[in-house]
């Protein structure tokens, strides 16, 4: 990615740079590249998470666009500013999958994403406490540029495509609509990760301002302070752009379900039941893994799921009373994302164990075989059952790079109504003060 952006700063002196905005913890420069001269600033950020690799196509296909139509820069006064990659430490120890073939199993037994303290987009102690050299260059940057969007780029392992913003800009989910339909991308009506926020439209969801919660809370609803709101203070609109790899057709059924309380009762069943299959192996491992090359980093994720999985599987069973909040009206949408975040909490346990099992280069709890049966079975369930299908990396990238035009452009046009109306305008320079709850 480095290299093609400096080809493209090379063929477009006058209109291109790229910049170093700090380095990772592994001594990686985290680059910037910027197109446009114009003053108001557009923020994009790929790779948040290590195991989403989609974003850093489409900044680049992004910059390219920019740099051949005029009408995004010098005619919408407006500076692409593109950040390559958030956590490249990250993405690198996903180079087992990344170059294919892509299939499920191969995807899952070389997965990484680091445990959640270690993500550089959340700040669970606030932007004051931040440690991650990345997570600081991002809130540098935030804070110069002051950004009137910025896009946040994501990937979905299995599911579908859905959009995450912090202010509504009307008419986004029709268009969104006519990109999924034109690419042959299904629209995630109902994913977990927005189960209890207020929708906007179809695959269009409102962020809430963070809370306060615990660990558990942080990790499966985003409800800590993340770089997501610090811009909020200057006006600026964050859009979370998820593509999928792997699409499913049942997360975009809207229709009501036959039996809910059935369906979540096998989901949280199988959640129940899988994640004690896995902390059974873990005791069996971690006495050997631990001296691992690297264990630590993989340890940390593996901890972060097993400690989230019993209680995911509380609040969606109907017979438990866990003192949760209450499940909102499902849709068959839902149901179909709640059966693929379960199994994909337990996927991407089996497949971490299944590297630091590898990396020790000894079981003798005889653990590899159990668990390369269980990726097989549960990738299958994914691949027979759910009907997931991969979808080339031209259409992922290609779908996320038209969302995050089309945002740009409604973005823009609501902060000039804005302007003209007399009110701060999106893109000030005015204060904003945070929401807390």
């Amino acid at each position: 990615m480095g290299a093609r952006a400096s080809a493209l700063v090379a063929r477009h002196p006058g209109d291109a740079r790229l910049r170093t905005v700090g380095t990772s913890r592994a001594g990686t420069p985290l680059w910037l590249l910027s197109v446009g001269h114009g003053t108001r600033q557009a923020l994009v950020v790929a790779g948040p998470h290590a195991n989403e690799p989609v974003g850093g196509g489409t900044v680049l296909r992004l910059a390219e666009r920019a740099l051949a139509d005029p009408l995004l820069t010098e005619g919408a006064d407006a500076t692409w500013n593109l950040l390559l990659s958030l956590d490249p430490d990250g993405l690198r120890r996903n180079e087992g999958w990344l170059h294919g073939p892509y299939t499920l199993g191969r995807h899952f037994r070389n997965f990484f994403r680091p445990g959640f303290l270690e993500q550089p987009e959340w700040l669970p102690d606030g932007a004051d406490a931040v440690t991650l050299p990345e997570t600081r260059a991002l809130l540098d940057v935030q804070d110069e540029l002051r950004p009137f969007l910025q896009c946040s780029l994501h990937g979905v392992d299995v599911g579908g495509g859905f959009v995450e913003l912090t202010h509504d800009l009307p008419g986004i989910a029709g268009r969104v609509a006519q990109h999924a339909a034109r690419l042959g991308i299904p629209r995630e009506l109902g994913p977990y990760d927005t189960l209890y926020w207020p929708a906007l439209g179809p695959a269009v969801f409102r962020i809430p301002p963070p809370r306060r919660g615990d660990l558990a809370a942080a990790i499966t609803e985003a409800a800590v302070e993340s770089t997501w709101y610090h811009p909020h203070r200057y006006g600026t609109v964050t859009a979370i752009v998820e593509a999928p790899m792997w699409g499913v057709p049942a997360v975009e059924d809207g229709s009501p379900p036959t039996d809910a309380a059935a369906v979540l009762r096998t989901v949280s069943h199988t959640l129940r039941r899988d994640t004690q299959r896995l902390e059974r192996l873990f005791a069996s491992v971690r006495p050997f893994v631990t001296a691992a090359p690297d264990a630590e980093r993989l340890l940390a994720p593996v901890d972060d799921y097993l400690l989230v999985c019993p209680g995911i599987a509380d609040s969606w069973d109907p017979d438990v009373d866990d003192g949760a909040r209450p499940l909102p009206p499902l849709s068959t949408a839902h149901l179909a994302a709640l059966r693929i975040s379960g199994r994909r909490l337990t996927l991407r346990t089996a497949g971490l164990l299944h590297q630091l099992v590898t990396a020790a280069g000894t079981d003798p709890a005889g653990a590899l075989p159990e668990l390369d049966r269980l990726i097989d079975e549960w990738c299958a369930d994914y691949r027979d059952s759910c009907g997931a299908r991969w979808i080339p990396v031209t259409r992922q990238v290609e779908y996320q790079t038209r969302v995050v035009q089309t945002v740009f452009e409604l973005a823009g046009r609501h902060a000039r109504v804005g302007s003209r109306s007399g009110e701060p305008g999106w893109g000030s320079q005015a204060a904003v003060p945070m929401h807390r709850e």
